[in-house]
């Protein structure tokens, strides 16, 4: 089948960016109608013609907005061509988003043009994309909606996977969960979950942490409340943080190229190279504003999602971006305003566990992009890079597919590990008091029993017992047991225990 639109323009124009997610084709259709991957076109939808003007407003009428493809393309289209077309219908919708776009990609203007006419135009349809502001261009009547800006604007469709997202209200509920919380639980599932994002995200890194490095961390995603934008100096900080070893602490953005690398030796063993420095460095100015307006005007998981896997397609540092671009999507978060108390959501311990779909969110952009550039191999550690891409692929990428990711954690981090923390907190509590309340037991010795018991289907085994059988009467192993299976049945959502209930030997959250 004929390729059209997007597809058309690709092909026929050699153009660098990826493949539209849905390519349209020409089809034994009556109407267009998704075919697949594919959008099946009726012939007598299609272009009369072959021109690449013909095919663009072709596929901003059909296929949405795709400014990676229209960075390269508009280019490649003479003037003459537009105002030929402007004149014929100046209040065209579809032809003043392409002459728009077209003076935003060359630097030049159009002219002598004819009076335009026409209510705005959007350049990105609300129904089928997750949209910003807009700002509206008068001369042409266009609203340049995207999020971001010209220079940099991700986009996320309107799937139903993101729709239903959004009205899950995620931030809302979680508010509300902790609010039902008293205080002395808040902390203790806070302290929790703060240690454990820790750990989590340095194990993504394939780091086990110091102490000192944890409690570093813990300090670094607390910040993440703080009203402070974000900028070069302020990830700088940021990076030395996150970062053991000395000689890779940053002074800056970086000045050189940076790569990726996995398994085997080689050119093969490259697996993503991020722009070039001065690209970069320009895209991070970008991100930053972003990150500063976004929270606030879109959804902040959303927002969260667009900055952190940005931050790391960008790659600003050497070395450090993985566990930073984790700490901006809790700064999106906090940004927003819509967590308090220092709430945080433990994504990356759901990121650990969901390794391969965090890495699949990744390869969706980083692998065609790895694609574009070419790699020589010198000998060991050294590469000659030269870059077969077109900019706008760093410029204008889907972000779509780490929205849907990027809410499925934060689902995860509330649903399980905040509420299945707060019961095993809850849980705890109710089997220690019901010991003390009857039994002389060693705080320590208790403490390890409860824990193995709750961490072990309620029950102790034989092993525990006799570890312990010297010092603990056999009535404490099995009232350890009873009141597991009793707080398993009890609603502890609606039973936590009362705040002023002190306990010997308090638990210590940072369980395995």
């Amino acid at each position: 089948m004929a390729s059209v639109g997007y597809e058309f323009l690709r092909d026929s124009l050699e153009l660098h960016a990826f493949g539209p997610s849905r390519p349209a084709r020409i089809g034994p259709v009556t109407r267009l109608q998704v075919a697949g991957n594919t959008l099946a076109v009726p012939r007598h939808v299609a272009p009369e013609d072959d021109s690449p003007l013909a095919h663009v407003l072709f596929a901003l009428k059909h296929e949405g907005t795709n400014l990676q493809i229209l960075a390269e393309a508009m280019p490649r289209i003479p003037a003459e061509a537009m105002l030929a077309e402007l004149n014929r219908a100046p209040n065209g919708g579809y032809i003043r988003m392409a002459c728009f776009l077209w003076e935003e990609f060359t630097g030049q203007e159009l002219s002598p043009i004819p009076q335009i006419g026409g209510a705005t135009h959007l350049l990105f349809a609300p129904e089928r994309y997750i949209t910003g502001s807009s700002v509206r261009n008068a001369k042409w009547r266009v609203g340049f909606n995207g999020i971001g800006s010209m220079k940099y604007c991700p986009t996320v469709e309107r799937t139903p996977a993101t729709v239903a997202a959004i009205e899950s209200g995620i931030l809302d509920r979680t508010k509300k969960f902790i609010d039902s919380l008293g205080a002395e639980m808040m902390d203790r599932a806070l302290s929790w979950a703060y240690l454990h994002e820790t750990d989590s995200s340095f194990a993504i890194e394939k780091e086990a942490p110091s102490e000192d490095k944890a409690r570093q961390f813990v300090e670094l995603l607390k910040q993440a409340h703080e009203p402070r934008e974000l900028s070069e100096d302020y990830l700088v900080e940021l990076q030395n943080v996150t970062i053991t070893n000395p000689f890779d602490k940053a002074a800056s953005f970086r000045y050189e190229q940076n790569w990726l690398s996995g398994p085997g030796r080689g050119a093969p063993s490259v697996t993503y190279l991020p722009p070039p420095h001065e690209l970069a460095r320009e895209l991070m100015t970008e991100l930053m504003a972003l990150a500063g307006s976004a929270p606030k005007v879109i959804d902040p998981v959303v927002a969260a999602s667009i900055i952190s896997f940005g931050f790391v397609f960008i790659h600003p540092f050497m070395d450090g971006n993985g566990r930073l671009s984790r700490f901006l999507f809790h700064y999106a978060l906090c940004q927003s305003g819509m967590l308090e108390k220092g709430l945080v959501l433990p994504v990356s311990i759901v990121m650990k566990r969901h390794e391969a779909d965090y890495l699949t969110a990744l390869r969706a952009f980083s692998r065609p992009a790895r694609a574009k550039w070419d790699v020589r191999w010198i000998e060991e550690d050294q590469f000659d890079f030269t870059f077969r891409g077109s900019d706008a692929m760093y410029r204008y990428w889907d972000a779509t597919p780490c929205v849907e990711f990027g809410y499925r954690m934060a689902e995860e981090a509330l649903e399980i590990e905040l509420r299945q923390e707060t019961l095993y907190l809850a849980a705890y509590d109710r089997i220690t008091r019901a010991v003390n309340d009857k039994y002389d037991v060693r705080g320590s010795d208790l403490s390890a029993l409860v824990r193995s018991c709750l961490e072990n289907g309620n029950k102790l085994s034989n092993n525990r017992r006799k570890q312990y059988g010297t010092r603990v009467r056999l009535e404490v192993f099995d009232l350890i047991e009873r009141e597991a299976e009793a707080a398993q049945a009890a609603n502890m959502d609606d039973a936590l225990p009362e705040e002023d209930g002190e306990v010997d030997n308090p638990p210590d959250t940072a369980r395995p």
